[in-house]
């Protein structure tokens, strides 16, 4: 869904990705509208908002189209969130070049000039973003952060004051708020304890007692949760499985787990987030000792970020397996969950599986048989379901 929004700056069509007309959820929302009538406010009483401005978290490119005409720089976990600026820069006729792209593995700028952070909701990849970011801040720097009121805890507050410096909050605004932080050039920061590492418990097949790599913000850094669990435990292992995917591949034990059960098994790691392909590459190579050639495989194993199995050739796979996300940041949707479905079913080859993980009382076997015209149960226990489907 397209909607305009007024700024300072001027009216912008702006829209989620990828666009779909169904989908009633806008691409931006009131602590981006509060961040920005801020900016405007300092500019009007004669702050400068010149020389490197940088804008963390922009979930859909809202911030930066606003403000291209600062020659941001927009630095992003997502993948569907730089297709978003792209497309609403262009939306706009905004030149792509006014806004440089960055990603949370890339080297942030070495001088920081003026900070815009969207609160994520991940505190890990808060605290990773502001100690890779704060060697580029310097005592004039103006810092500025913000989220609606349920995304700013006290937790919040204390990593910009831990990392930064002396923090203070705005009143709220429309259940915004905004975070005012006063760099502190003397301040000791704590050494970035990421990407985390730990190692797997016994009983899960293949990967038991195998070292998993988190990087910051990826789902369940300290420990394997549940539904990957019991996911794990009922696999199908075995020789030939062929060309497999671990769609929305997370930390990629899924994935690794498929390979090492089957050597001769192709297996294509891909996720929207880059901080999670990082981490499935990084846990694959503690367990595979390959090494990345220049095609980005490593063994048999191929890592990408991306929309699901866009640009996965039709009929090209034999095997998906996947654990949907229900949340679009703070909504729920199953928009996402469709999209893997849909994308799936076009991959896989006839006769060709996909099999899923999630809650119970999500459903998912009514939206398999609508597209497959088949669902089977393989296992179930009082919160998950494992479904699969096949191809006909």
């Amino acid at each position: 869904m397209t909607e305009r929004m007024a700024t300072p700056w001027g009216e912008y069509e702006l829209a989620r990705f990828p666009e779909d007309p169904r989908d009633r959820l806008r691409a931006w929302d009131a602590s981006d509208a509060y961040l920005l009538g801020h900016l405007a406010e300092l500019a009007e009483r004669g702050q400068p908002l010149d020389g490197t401005v940088v804008v963390v978290g922009d979930r859909w490119g809202a911030l930066v189209t606003a403000l291209h005409s600062l020659r941001p720089g927009q630095i992003t976990d997502s993948f569907l969130a730089q297709e978003a600026t792209r497309a609403n820069l262009a939306r706009g006729g905004v030149d792509a070049d006014s806004v440089r792209l960055f990603t949370t593995q890339d080297a942030p700028p070495g001088r920081i000039d003026v900070l815009l952070i969207r609160v994520p909701k991940s505190l890990a990849l808060l605290e990773d973003q502001l100690l890779r970011l704060a060697p580029g801040v310097h005592e004039g720097t103006v810092v500025v952060g913000a989220g609606m009121v349920k995304e700013i805890h006290t937790s919040t507050l204390r990593l910009f004051e831990r990392i930064l410096g002396p923090t203070r909050t705005s009143l709220a605004e429309k259940k915004a708020r905004l975070i005012f932080c006063e760099p502190d050039p003397a301040l000791t920061r704590p050494k970035n304890p990421w990407p985390h590492t730990y190692t797997l418990p016994d009983g899960i097949g293949p990967v038991s007692g195998r070292t998993v790599v988190n990087h910051a913000g990826v789902f369940c850094a300290e420990r394997l949760d549940i539904g990957t669990r019991f996911f794990l435990q009922h696999l199908p292992y075995g020789p030939e499985a062929g060309r497999v995917v671990d769609l929305g591949c997370g930390n990629g034990v899924v994935g690794t787990a498929m390979a090492l059960a089957d050597p001769e098994a192709e297996v294509l790691f891909v996720d929207e987030s880059y901080q999670a392909v990082a981490s499935a590459e990084a846990t694959y190579r503690a367990t595979s000792e390959g090494t990345v050639d220049a095609e980005g495989t490593v063994g048999k194993a191929e890592f990408r970020v991306g929309d699901g199995l866009t640009g996965v050739p039709p009929a090209s796979v034999d095997l998906v397996l996947t654990n949907p996300p229900f949340h679009s940041h703070q909504a729920t949707t199953d928009a996402t969950a469709w999209r893997m479905f849909t994308g799936a079913r076009r991959a896989l080859r006839p006769g060709g599986e996909l099999w899923v993980v999630g809650n119970r009382h999500l459903g998912y076997h009514v939206k398999l048989r609508r597209l497959f015209g088949n669902s089977q149960v393989v296992a179930s226990d009082a919160k998950f379901v494992i479904l699969k489907a096949v191809k006909r």
